[in-house]
């Protein structure tokens, strides 16, 4: 056979394989867009619509009484003192919380990774099982746990020979105990994050360094934090935006008190929509809350890129 009869008889692909593939990527990718539409941007979407409007219980009744108020509900929130504590108290959680909750679930997580330790996977268990028990559960046992006459805690205090100290009823020191009851519950989540990318980094580097003459704390510092920069991101993400959202917490254990000092953005958003039956103005705060978030997550990025954490 002659180079040009060869030629002729080779099999010419198809050029329609192209949109059969796409129609079949977007095939796959169909179900999660519109699990994304239905759960996410359409209530973004009604929020903010509603939030343009006076939306009440009166107009649950009937749709008629419903009015286009424009930015007022906004107006009325930025004039609101109660807002501007809520506003102070989550940030104040975030704060505290976001580097008290990362050091702690990292710290853990470099402890389980070390061989020397023993019973591992039970002590993983042990750290992760906060985070799936019910959280009214273990919040009414904190609460148990924090009484100021028979609490644990402040057993423990006075063997020391420290006064007890009331820690839901006053506001010095609500935050810290809502706080630490919330790292408590979450930071075993965080830690098997941190302990899967710990996993993954190369022995060799630490040998290197060991060889080197790095100490421990030079070896976290020089081998370990660079390595898992972008899990750290991550989990400070998810954090931030965790206890931007802090509601359940402070609800069950001081129901906003003592003296609105752990009132939330969320916790007053539950009362405006919920109890005082301000819909619209409910949105509003969801949308704010939603602003700020992502506000925060975008400040997040930038200072990561630029301190090179990921590209």
């Amino acid at each position: 056979m002659t180079m040009e009869a060869a030629v002729i008889a080779k099999p010419v692909r198809r050029a329609d394989g192209a949109p059969t593939r796409e129609r079949a990527a977007w095939g796959f990718v169909a179900p999660a867009l519109i699990a994304i539409a239905v759960f996410f941007a359409l209530p973004v979407c009604a929020a903010l619509l509603l939030s343009l409007t006076d939306f009440d219980i009166y107009a649950l009744a009937d749709l008629g009484n419903v009015r286009f108020i424009g930015l007022r509900n906004y107006e009325r929130l930025l004039g609101n003192p109660l807002f501007w504590t809520a506003m102070r108290n989550t940030g104040l959680f975030a704060a505290l919380g976001v580097p008290l909750s990362i050091a702690a679930s990292l710290a853990a997580a470099v402890i389980l990774n070390a061989r020397v330790v023993k019973w591992r996977p039970l002590w993983r268990v042990m750290f992760f099982a906060p985070f799936v028990t019910t959280l009214v559960a273990t919040a009414v046992l904190w609460n148990y746990l924090l009484h100021t006459r028979y609490g644990v805690i402040n057993w423990a205090i006075s063997a020391v020979g420290l006064p007890p100290v009331d820690w839901l009823g006053q506001p010095e020191t609500s935050i810290p105990a809502i706080l630490m009851f919330v790292v408590w519950k979450i930071f075993g989540y965080n830690m098997l994050i941190f302990l899967a990318v710990l996993q993954t980094v190369p022995d060799d580097l630490y040998e290197a360094a060991r060889i080197d003459g790095a100490g421990p704390w030079t070896r976290f510092t020089t081998v370990t934090l660079p390595a898992i920069a972008p899990t750290v991101l991550l989990v400070s993400i998810i954090s931030v935006a965790g206890f931007l959202q802090l509601f359940a917490e402070p609800y069950v254990m001081t129901q906003g008190g003592p003296a609105q000092s752990t009132v939330t953005v969320l916790y007053f958003m539950y009362e405006e929509g919920f109890k005082w039956w301000n819909l619209g103005s409910a949105s509003a705060v969801a949308f704010v809350l939603f602003l700020c978030i992502l506000a925060v997550t975008l400040a997040q990025l930038a200072v990561a890129k630029r301190m090179g954490a990921y590209e």
